[in-house]
């Protein structure tokens, strides 16, 4: 294995390994609240096109780690989505 692999093999492992808290507390709590659907719609969109340039240049690092990374968002994803649905509309406050 080249030292550059390496890098990319722990590169790899570090930012797939960034999302699993945030997608195990989703997954405990149910809340995404505070969580920006925009931003993860985004960022999924992008580590999808990661995946695909890894799976068009054959980089396993690239290919592994976004697919995780991709499954882990789109947990999150569909949380959010899945919170948008069941939220009830509150009643306007007089004040």
């Amino acid at each position: 294995m080249t030292f550059a692999s390496s890098v990319g093999i722990i590169a790899a492992f570090l930012t797939t390994t960034a999302f699993v808290p945030q997608v195990v507390r989703v997954i405990r709590t149910r809340d995404t609240h505070a969580i920006s659907l925009w931003m993860y719609l985004l960022f999924s969109a992008g580590v999808a096109l990661w995946l695909a340039y890894g799976l068009l240049l054959m980089l396993w690092p690239v290919i592994l780690a976004n697919s995780v990374t991709l499954l882990l968002a789109l947990v999150v994803i569909y949380f959010k989505l899945q919170e948008g649905r069941h939220s009830v509309p509150r009643a306007p406050q007089a004040g």
